[in-house]
């Protein structure tokens, strides 16, 4: 993702994993070198969203070693949204699109039922002899209705809570993982615990970063959200939803959130400014918070367990589109960074969840420094295991964007829930159609 990714998203970064089968992960890109690599040398271009990590983890680097000849680019755009807008222009027009290009899992469903025509089917490069490593219900989001195989797993997103154990410390608040999560078992309690934190909490500082994460994070512990399994809108309906809902209301109104856009400048700058004392914490956003609060961020920040069970947010997929020039060295590239060997490397790097079972044996006793210790290994391991495995539709992430967007208003602009929800209303209507 990520994270998202989601990373964003990472913005959101699928349903989680039903660990009885394995996933990979990947990312690849476009070429303009000859095509499929037919001699010479040959540049595979990646164009992903977010935060994906593997430039970062040095894995491109190491791919290029083992490669002589080839050269992988990366092109990156901060927010998902503004990613898959541009991506739906290029695929319109054929033209612009790289190699491989990533899929947040909001959209996949999107890309199987409406835009199979637009990607390789990448059973044509031997992909359907990894569908043994796959969790079934990753695998089978990414099939199309030919049993086409139209993008790899990338990461997938187990949901805890990070912290700053600091400003905890500063506010009177208890520090350790273990106490901490006991205390926001609920979330009520992590309400509760948040009241307590504004009354003594450092100047400038609020208890989360936005009232649009929290509900996020929180509708990614039900298995229906937006739709139901056979594919019916069924948002306004869903008591989950309003659960989630209503949360976010009371954080907004008791003045606990920073009113913070997610992926924006202002947001990137508070990390390092400590404007926020919580985050909900998808495993992808390990990564994203290392790059934005920096080394002076090291030691502060810890990890415990989410408040009301386990939940997933986001993962990702990579897949070939049909005008892609460098078709098979792209899905050459996938498959080795889809490895159990990559994704381990990856998820102590850069804290991207690993799809491959392998891989989370790998990185079961996994710890991270710069989260005081914490043992992510375990804690997104847990995670992983007890989520639940999410129904998909055509449009979940802009359904989401558009509650998301409608409970901005109420936590910025002061606006009455009721016409809040109204206005998420107009703007789910606007899209589904």
């Amino acid at each position: 993702m990520p994270i998202a990714r989601a990373a964003k998203r990472a913005t959101v970064r699928l349903g989680a994993v039903a660990l009885a089968g394995s996933l990979l992960a990947a990312c690849g890109g476009s070429s303009d070198g000859a095509s499929d690599g037919a001699g010479g040398k040959v540049t595979i271009t990646v164009d992903l969203f977010g935060s994906f990590g593997y430039k970062e983890a040095g894995l491109y680097a190491e791919y290029e070693k083992l490669h002589p000849g080839v050269t992988i680019k990366q092109t990156d755009t901060e927010d998902e949204a503004d990613y898959w807008k541009s991506l739906q222009t290029r695929l319109a027009g054929g033209g612009g699109l790289a190699d491989v290009q990533g899929i947040e899992v909001g959209r996949i469903a999107s890309v199987t039922q409406q835009q199979a025509d637009k990607f390789e089917d990448l059973r044509e490069y031997g992909a359907d002899r990894l569908k043994g490593e796959f969790a079934a219900a990753k695998w089978a989001a990414a099939t199309g209705k030919n049993g086409e195989v139209l993008g790899l797993g990338t990461d997938v997103g187990p949901e805890a809570m990070c912290y700053r154990k600091d400003l905890f410390a500063k506010a009177g608040l208890p520090t350790d993982r273990a106490e901490v999560a006991g205390k926001w078992s609920t979330w009520e309690g992590y309400l509760q615990l948040g009241k307590q934190y504004k009354k003594k909490a450092p100047a400038k500082s609020a208890w989360l970063d936005s009232v649009g994460s929290l509900f996020s994070v929180m509708i990614g512990q039900e298995e229906e959200r937006y739709y139901d399994a056979s594919g019916k809108l069924i948002w306004e309906t869903n008591p989950a939803l309003k659960k989630a809902w209503d949360t976010s209301v009371e954080a907004a109104q008791s003045g606990l959130s920073a009113e913070l856009d997610q992926w924006s400048p202002q947001w990137n700058q508070a990390f390092a400014a400590g404007s926020f004392a919580t985050l909900p914490c998808p495993a992808w956003m390990l990564g994203y918070i290392k790059g934005q609060a920096g080394d002076a961020g090291k030691g502060k920040w810890d990890v415990a367990a989410l408040p009301g069970g386990a939940g997933n947010w986001g993962g990702s997929y990579l897949a070939v589109p049909r005008a892609a020039k460098n078709k098979e060295e792209a899905y050459k590239l996938v498959a080795w960074l889809t490895a159990p060997e990559q994704q381990a490397k990856l998820f102590r790097k850069q804290g991207s969840f690993p799809s491959a079972t392998d891989a989370i044996a790998q990185i079961a006793d996994a710890e991270d420094p710069y989260f005081s210790g914490a043992p992510i290994g375990q804690i997104f391991g847990d995670a992983a295991k007890a989520a639940p495995v999410q129904v998909l539709g055509i449009h979940d992430q802009n359904v989401n964007q558009q509650i998301t967007n409608a409970l901005g208003e109420v936590e910025r602009k002061g606006t009455a829930p009721d016409k809040a929800w109204e206005n998420a209303k107009k703007g789910v209507a606007n899209i589904t159609g």
